[in-house]
């Protein structure tokens, strides 16, 4: 494909015509929501109706006050907050641009149709037709998601987590010195009182009849310790738990973590809702920054100085504008030079992945009653005529070649692979745009055929060609480094579900390597080839995805 058209496809994918999006709600979740949020509220006003504001002092206590309580904010604490405001500002908006590319979430993994409880698409899947889960994906203005538009999710998920990386070093950091220096007093309750203390202030704020607020450079009032205290404690632990429970290689290594969340689907779920509580907390805040005093409370974060004077301010809006300058730094990063994002993900975090991640054994197995009802299709089905002549299902005729930098290269049939062995497993798919399910897989593991066709000692990496194409055009392709391809679970597989491998799902045989994702488990393949490195094929980086989509070629994670 000539480098215009290539562009004009590139175009027409990430600019659809139809960018529409719309949020649906299953009314029972709906109603939950609505009931979560307005009960408090409720509750408040009819207390005020009843019994008037309850009484409170000018400054609400939260611990006695004495020399060791917290004065003022040190340097080390507003360079934190500061560093992540930006990290959560870069979260959010790559984390929109992953929820986009599936925009669908769910309680159970099984990802049925029409079993989304929110749904961020006007499409309605009709169970008759071939939808893929790349014609699922939605446009994402730019203005709000890292990077936008539409089927960028391999770059998105390189900015999501190099700031997750940098987010989670800052708040390991922040609570660190939180607890070698006094101002943890700031958000740790320690006494009972002080949800009774809470309550109150609540009535007050919910009925517009604001309490005497304390200085914030001393301390904080109940209600907002609680806040800070649920933010920092909880909903942030929470948000790195549910993430770690969306890797493959963590859920097949170790099948009880998910099941703490519910599940995989369910932590996708939660570490959705832990975002929409971190807007949530948010607003009231900058609110309330604002209302009580927007100056002083500037010169506390900023300056670490108890005064009215405008400096905070000018800095506060300064470092706004040069947040909003980094998010167009990113995006024009994104766009004109990918592949930094790409490269700079793989040096960073790379050697985590393969030196802890990579060697975790992939072991959990399901039985059949956990087969899924609906497995989302995915990939373009192939054109290539060689794959067009071959028989139905199990095709008759076909030869799977084996070749490269090996001792005994060959080229088998699926009844010759047959009889070299056969593993079953049944097992969880992850896709890396966010969709799972469980599915029996029946084939010949990579160990197999790596011992009989004895690769050379140089070899690190196995490529793995497709009947199909990328999609961008040209033959599709992923590869494996040679340890990945040593698992145990890694197989050829030529049945799902007890049944022939369909041509929708990949027939004549598709790789399954169970601690990595969808993407690298190549469909309608044709060749294997052993290589040094997998800069010797395509582009250099790794796979069709790799090349054209800037996917990391380790996909652990």
């Amino acid at each position: 494909m000539g480098e215009m058209a290539k562009n004009v496809l590139e175009n027409s994918l990430a600019y659809p015509a139809d960018r529409r999006i719309r949020v649906h709600v299953k009314l029972p979740f709906l109603v939950a929501g609505f009931i979560l949020a307005v009960t408090p509220v409720l509750a408040a006003w009819t207390w005020w109706l009843l019994f008037g504001l309850p009484e409170m002092a000018a400054s609400p206590r939260l611990i006695e006050p004495s020399a060791s309580d917290p004065s003022g904010f040190p340097v080390w604490l507003r360079l934190a907050h500061f560093v992540n405001l930006l990290m959560m500002v870069l979260l959010i908006r790559s984390g929109l641009s992953i929820l986009m590319d599936h925009p669908r979430l769910y309680w159970n993994d099984h990802c049925t149709l029409d079993s989304e409880w929110i749904r961020f698409t006007p499409v309605i899947v009709d169970r008759n037709t071939v939808w893929t889960a790349k014609d699922d994906s939605r446009y994402i203005s730019p203005w709000i998601g890292l990077p936008g538009f539409r089927h960028t999710i391999g770059i998105a998920r390189h900015w999501h987590f190099l700031s997750a990386f940098f987010w989670l070093a800052n708040g390991l950091i922040f609570v660190a010195f939180l607890f070698f220096t006094n101002q943890w007093k700031r958000l740790v309750p320690t006494d009972l009182s002080i949800f009774t203390d809470a309550w109150k202030v609540m009535v007050h704020y919910a009925t517009f009849n604001l309490p005497v607020e304390p200085d914030g450079f001393y301390r904080y009032n109940p209600l907002q310790q609680l806040s800070y205290f649920g933010i920092v404690f909880v909903v942030a632990p929470v948000s790195v738990l549910t993430g770690l429970a969306m890797s493959p290689a963590i859920d097949n290594w170790a099948g009880w973590y998910p099941r703490l969340f519910g599940g995989r689907q369910a932590a996708r779920s939660i570490h959705f809702l832990a975002v929409c509580g971190y807007l949530a907390f948010l607003v009231p805040h900058v609110g309330m920054v604002v209302i009580t005093g927007f100056a002083q409370n500037m010169n506390h974060i900023i300056f670490g100085t108890d005064d009215t004077s405008p400096g905070g301010l000018v800095v506060f809006f300064t470092a706004v504008a040069g947040i909003i300058a980094i998010c167009w730094a990113a995006h024009w990063i994104s766009w004109q030079r990918p592949r930094w994002v790409q490269v700079g993900f793989r040096r960073i975090l790379g050697p985590f992945q393969r030196q802890l991640l990579n060697r975790l054994p992939s072991r959990r197995q399901y039985t059949r009653a956990d087969i899924s009802p609906y497995f989302w299709p995915n990939g373009k089905m192939p054109h290539d005529p060689e794959w067009e002549k071959l028989g139905n299902l199990r095709r008759q005729g076909f030869k799977l070649k084996i070749f490269g930098q090996v001792k005994n290269p060959v080229e088998l049939g699926i009844d010759e692979l047959q009889r070299l062995g056969r593993r079953e497993q049944i097992t969880l798919h992850h896709c890396i745009q966010g969709w799972s399910g469980v599915a029996q897989w029946g084939g010949i593991t990579l160990v197999q055929l790596i011992e009989l066709v004895k690769p050379l000692p140089e070899v690190k990496a196995v490529v793995f060609h497709s009947f199909g194409d990328g999609h961008y055009g040209g033959e599709y392709y992923d590869t494996l480094t040679l340890e990945n391809a040593n698992h145990p679970e890694t197989l050829l597989a030529w049945e799902m579900n007890d049944k022939p491998l369909t041509d929708l799902h990949g027939a004549p045989l598709r790789l399954r390597v169970e601690n990595q994702l969808g993407y690298k488990m190549v469909k309608w393949i044709k060749s294997v080839e052993f290589v040094v490195s997998e800069k010797e094929v395509g582009k250099g980086y790794g796979g069709k995805n790799e090349d054209d989509e800037y996917y990391p070629v380790v996909a652990n994670i």
